[in-house]
């Protein structure tokens, strides 16, 4: 019998997955587990959300429809992205996605050609570089580098690697870093984007999901607009990660491509979401209150992460993540690699998380003594627990 296609060993899948099988595991022996691990969010979804797609599957809306979307949406995306963005855009610049996750498999079938070279995040979101392979291009990872205030890209790696590049994968407020870019960085980015004539995939799940200040979009930049796709999704701002809803937004021969693409993966998105999706748009005030509920969630989680010995991080004011580097405690309690102190954490706290290793292969010369902490999953009170429970093993290691 014949062997599975070649080419699915060069694709790769979010290993936080396995993390969380390792949890689940742990707690199935009788422990207790201290969740950080995956990004997905433990608050309801909005009340206005789940009575209009009741309504809708009441209606009939469970159907096919057209695969860029049906036009009352798409309507209503171009109006929420361009408005939040200072872009004019119209129903033709949105196709609509199971999901924001698709979009990065569509802009790299739509836009890459086999060879192509291809530069995103690391750490990043695994997705990007798996998809590059996958399809035969040449990754061109780019860095961050470690500061006071949190993280900024390193400009030199990237500038020096462009001339190679098609495309660029940017994610501004970041996962896993929870990192956001200054004016200054957005704008030598886009600069590098036009000196090189290069297709720009903004990332842009974690838009909305921020504490104070206001988000920008690269595509918002002179000259951007029509070089842009813009990843949006309800995932994150309405609590919908298992709904699968998003969209690409970005010029409209793009966007044509990508509704190709729909019917030829999908058909189309899940009818009667796309109508739950409308009265989101219509009304995101339920979007408010797991702000603040996120926000005590960050404030208990640098709160108990400061009593950590050997761990230095910086306080993100947007997404749902932390990103400490953990050389110090590593050192106390013993663990030469991040991922051996991942795993004598959960068995010797409960505390789960993921680290630097889940999100790209590490860079040449990296320090990848990092980990990731995802507060989106679990209460306050908990997390106050845990990270009790880690100051206390990582304390214990230095006797």
């Amino acid at each position: 019998m014949r062997g599975l296609a070649q080419r699915l060993e060069h694709l790769g899948t979010e290993t936080a997955f396995a993390v969380s099988k390792a949890a689940a595991d742990w707690a199935a022996a009788g422990n207790e587990v201290y969740s950080f691990h995956l990004g997905d969010i433990n608050l309801p979804t909005p009340s206005n959300i789940v009575d209009a797609m009741r309504a809708a599957i009441a209606a009939g809306h469970t159907g096919y429809c057209p695969g860029a979307g049906i036009t009352p949406l798409r309507e209503a995306l171009a109006r929420d992205i361009g408005d939040a963005r200072g872009l004019s855009l119209g129903a033709d610049n949105i196709a609509v996605q199971p999901g924001g996750k698709p979009v990065i498999t569509k802009f790299i079938q739509s836009l890459m050609n086999k060879g192509d070279g291809v530069l995103y995040p690391s750490p990043g979101y695994p997705i990007y570089e798996s998809q590059v392979e996958y399809f035969g291009g040449t990754p061109l990872p780019y860095g961050y580098r470690m500061t006071a205030d949190g993280f900024e890209i390193d400009m030199e790696g990237l500038r020096a690697m462009a001339p190679k590049a098609s495309l660029l994968v940017y994610n501004n407020l970041q996962n896993p870093l929870g990192s956001e870019s200054s004016d200054d960085e957005m704008h030598e980015i886009a600069a590098i984007a036009r000196e090189h004539d290069l297709w720009v995939l903004s990332d842009e799940a974690y838009f909305d999901m921020r504490y104070s200040g206001e988000s920008t979009s690269i595509a918002s930049l002179p000259g951007m607009v029509e070089r842009t796709i813009i990843l949006y999704t309800f995932s994150k701002r309405f609590a919908m990660t298992g709904w699968r809803l998003g969209c690409a937004a970005g010029p409209e021969a793009v966007i044509a491509a990508f509704a190709r693409l729909n019917t030829n993966d999908e058909s189309c998105t899940t009818h009667f979401i796309q109508h739950a999706g409308i009265a989101a748009l219509e009304d995101p005030s339920g979007s408010a209150p797991m702000l603040d509920e996120l926000r005590r969630r960050r404030d208990a989680t640098a709160a108990g992460l400061a009593q950590v010995p050997g761990i230095e991080f910086a306080v993100p004011e947007a997404t749902f993540y932390l990103f400490p580097r953990v050389a110090g405690a590593m050192e106390r309690t013993g663990c030469e690699t991040v991922g051996e102190f991942a795993t004598a954490a959960l068995k010797e706290t409960g505390v789960s998380f993921c680290t630097r290793h889940h999100f790209g292969r590490p860079l040449d010369g990296e320090d990848d003594r990092f980990i990731r902490l995802a507060y989106s999953g679990i209460d306050a009170d908990r997390i106050s627990i845990g990270m009790e429970r880690l100051a206390e093993w990582v304390d214990r290691g230095s006797a």
